[in-house]
């Protein structure tokens, strides 16, 4: 017979079974379709060797007038500014003691210093730093106290404590001397608290709403964990984690300068936002499910604006354009986005456009979409003049009405999928490659841990496996940019192989097809050659190679005699399977392997190795029905 190319429709079908999906495939991990054909994805590189407290959920690149190209960062414990791989630390202050309110005690033979603040409001694992300070007569000197602590604990309202380090971060024990209590100078700088760094459930007696669950035992609620929204203001930066107040970084007092609350010298400014955003053009600030003027109270479906230009001014007045608007449909709103003529708004249940109408209104809302859901703030991109989101049970698309997205990977992201830790859902472009990815934690995870995506311009998708907490495209910068688990910024598609850490790892990339047979599959096969056509071009190894399996099985169903990557069990009664290594200029492989159904499989898991497959061949023939 002639030979027989192994040519599938590019992406991933799992909506259908193993043998249903004849003709596409199945499986992947690190592998993308570029052109209609399968290629390993590129390789990342961290930023630099610095890092950051805790996990970043989201990002912002600008470019000041200076020419400073920033990122902001913010996670659950603080919020930064990263320059040329330096993270700057802008966490806002709570709050800045005056001088003398902070006292200190030691005790001798103990690392464990006592502070003592009149009313303090600290929590435990606050960042604080003082100033001021005076050596308490023995080891614990000026410079030990002088500098950023964690509270360690919370005796009461008015005491706390911090153990006393070195500028190195060595503990220090105090010693007899250390009788003083600081001096009358000390000032304390207390940073806002931290939050949660993944939603907490919480469960029984009092959790929930009244009357949900069962008599005795209680509803099952979360504590959420801390989110950011932040958005440019000229060259400056609002920002607000959900649930707190409005910040205002301003880039005229340099990059070491913290955050501070758009309150200072405002007018009516909300002091509880749950989402931030800046018009593109107009320029008014928006806080979505916020307090209304007057009331310290939450109102999760209420907008607020500033005045035109002015991210100050709130209070509406006939001479200015702040003003407000509730939306109806849903209980909260989740998130926003700034689209091309609009402000596309998600509640929990619906979206609304936004879109300036000039006084006395300013801007009016309309619904363009109901019965939906949204996975998280940060489920939703804009590329390609469209909306893009996840939902909690499918993906949707607006492009001036509200449709579901067909994805042919739906089943297998949402039956293996944490609805526990949907907030940690988050999505970015990489329009490079016209692609959009979506990273979530699969059932078992509480770290976003899967990623989804979706090729927009040739109606694609396709999936694999990596840690990623936060995305942002190359719009500013030369590649796009990811945050890892490891506190660290990796820039992407650049090179070959995981540079997470100073020593390289290897990228295993897998391919995997659906079966296929000979005619109806009622007659086995015996194939005896594979003539591979794959490009190993931009490769830095000096033999990179790929590795080609032939999975065979006696009837389909019966499973693999040697498991593919999933699905794959050793019930059938095939004889084995085959895996022959295709190098550069490998021309062929001999095998001898017998099917009625077989899988192919491509996978490479050697450093320095780039490849893209073509259409590989197989010389086989019908060999019997038995």
């Amino acid at each position: 017979m002639p030979l027989q190319k192994i040519q599938l429709k590019p992406g991933v079908n799992r909506e259908v079974t193993r043998y249903a999906a004849e003709g596409t495939w199945y499986e992947t991990d690190k592998v993308r379709f570029l052109s209609g054909m399968p290629q390993k994805i590129g390789g990342w590189e961290r930023i630099s060797a610095n890092t950051y407290l805790g996990v970043c959920r989201s990002m912002k690149n600008w470019v000041t007038l200076a020419g400073q190209n920033l990122v902001a960062v913010g996670t659950e414990i603080k919020y930064y500014l990263e320059r040329g791989g330096a993270y700057l630390d802008i966490t806002p202050l709570r709050l800045t003691t005056g001088a003398g309110d902070v006292t200190f005690s030691a005790t001798n033979g103990d690392a464990t210093l006592t502070a003592t603040d009149t009313g303090h409001g600290v929590e435990v694992g606050d960042y604080i730093s003082f100033t001021g300070a005076v050596s308490l007569g023995g080891v614990i000197t000026a410079a030990v106290i002088n500098q950023e602590y964690q509270v360690a604990t919370v005796t009461n309202p008015n005491v706390y404590t911090i153990e006393a380090k070195d500028t190195d971060g060595d503990t220090v024990t105090a010693n007899a001397s250390d009788s003083g209590n600081g001096g009358g100078s000390v000032i304390g700088y207390y940073q806002i608290h931290q939050g949660n760094q993944i939603d907490l459930p919480t469960l029984g007696w009092s959790a929930g709403a009244w009357g949900g669950g069962t008599w005795g035992i209680g509803d099952a609620t979360s504590v959420p964990m801390r989110l950011w929204s932040q958005s440019n203001f000229g060259e400056d930066l609002i920002f607000a984690y959900r649930g707190g107040s409005l910040f205002l970084w301003d880039a005229t007092n340099g990059t070491e300068a913290r955050g501070v609350y758009l309150t200072v010298g405002g007018t009516d400014v909300p002091t509880i936002v749950n989402y931030t955003l800046v018009s593109d053009i107009s320029r008014f600030v928006f806080a979505f499910g916020c307090n209304p003027t007057g009331s310290a109270v939450l109102d999760p479906m209420l907008i607020r604006w500033s005045d035109q230009e002015n991210a100050s001014d709130w209070g509406p007045l006939a001479t200015n354009q702040a003003g407000s608007l509730r939306l109806s449909s849903g209980t909260e709103i989740i998130t926003a986005l700034q689209s091309r003529q609009e402000i596309l708004v998600w509640s929990d249940s619906a979206v609304y456009n936004l879109q300036y109408l000039g006084a006395p209104e300013v801007w009016g809302g309309q619904l363009v979409g109901d019965n939906i859901t949204i996975a998280s703030q940060n489920a939703v991109i804009y590329a390609n003049n469209t909306a893009y989101w996840m939902g909690k049970d499918k993906f949707y698309v607006y492009d001036g009405t509200v449709q579901t997205l067909p994805c042919s990977v739906k089943s297998y992201v949402f039956d293996d999928f944490n609805f526990e830790q949907t907030d940690q859902v988050v999505t970015g472009t990489n329009e490079r490659f016209d692609e959009i990815w979506w990273f979530y934690c699969s059932s078992s995870s509480t770290q976003a841990d899967r990623y989804v995506v979706y090729n927009y311009v040739d109606n694609i998708w396709f999936y694999g496996s990596m840690l990623r907490s936060a995305w942002m495209d190359s719009d500013l910068r030369e590649y796009p940019l990811a945050a890892t688990y490891s506190n660290n910024l990796t820039n992407h598609e650049i090179g070959q192989d995981d540079r997470e850490t100073s020593t390289p790892t290897a990228i295993t990339a897998t391919l995997v097809s659906a079966e296929f047979d000979l005619d109806e599959g009622d007659k086995f096969m015996f194939v005896s050659r594979i003539l591979p056509d794959v490009s190993f071009i931009g490769s830095s190894a000096d033999s990179p190679a790929v590795s080609m399996t032939l999975s065979p099985m006696q009837n389909s169903g019966s499973g693999y005699n040697s498991p593919l990557s999933e699905g794959g069990n050793s019930s059938a009664t095939v004889t084995r399977s085959a895996t022959v290594p295709i190098e550069q200029f490998t021309g062929q492989a001999y095998i001898r392997l017998r099917g009625r159904q077989m899988a192919f499989k491509v996978e490479s898991d050697a450093l320095g190795v780039a490849w893209k497959l073509g259409y590989p061949r197989l010389d086989m023939r019908p060999d019997g029905r038995r």
